[in-house]
């Protein structure tokens, strides 16, 4: 049998980009991408599968709505539209709403920088968590996405992982702790990994098929 590193190697050769990266956010800790992370988070936290939310994220950063000013400044049914060219369809006006809302309180408490929430919560992860739910359409499992996907640049929340990480960590026969599965890869690569289990749990990519990846590559 594979061991646990060549199964967490396997699993990153098959899953690696984030899902962050595949709705084009290139992640830094700069208030655009921060920002962008936060509206794909949006997205994902509704009952719709991920890659369609990645589409609509896709779809809202092509119209130029990268920053919560220019999407505060878009109008509601421009939203929607957008949405709707990512077949974000079900969830589309009240998701349009929410991301209004969500802009200008970005805007308000944070003046357009999450930065500052980072800094204001001060390595606290629970913390982070309860202002990151304060935003419309971000509850606790909304939290553990963007917590999840910004551990890559914000040390102090490494390592990450939420239940359903831990739940693909379980199908592969993988530690289902963060602090087993961080010693399976190195520290640039753990948010991909935890992207990558999250993808096993909800059934976009195949256990069997990363075991018997690895088992072949041994």
């Amino acid at each position: 049998m594979p061991d646990d590193r060549n199964v967490a190697r396997a699993l990153l050769d098959r899953q690696n980009r984030t899902y962050a990266e595949e709705a084009g956010i290139t992640i830094a800790d700069r208030p655009g991408p921060l920002y962008q992370l936060l509206v794909l988070t949006t997205l994902l936290s509704t009952r719709i599968r991920a890659c369609v939310a990645v589409a609509a994220a896709r779809e809202l950063f092509a119209a130029g709505w990268r920053t919560p000013q220019a999407m505060e400044a878009a109008s509601w049914q421009d939203r929607v539209d957008a949405l709707g060219r990512g077949h974000y369809r079900r969830y589309d006006e009240r998701t349009a709403t929410m991301l209004g809302t969500g802009a200008r309180l970005c805007l308000d408490r944070w003046h357009g920088d999450l930065r500052r929430m980072h800094k204001e919560a001060d390595g606290d992860r629970a913390v982070l968590r309860r202002l990151l739910t304060e935003f419309p359409g971000i509850g606790p499992t909304g939290a553990d996405i963007f917590l999840r996907e910004v551990q890559a640049v914000w040390p102090d929340v490494r390592p990450y992982a939420d239940r359903r990480t831990l739940a693909g960590a379980r199908r592969l026969g993988l530690p289902a702790n963060p602090g087993g599965l961080a010693g399976l890869v190195g520290e640039a690569d753990f948010g991909r990994l935890a992207s990558a289990l999250v993808r096993v749990a909800l059934g976009e990519e195949s256990a069997g098929e990363v075991s018997r990846s690895a088992a072949a590559a041994r």
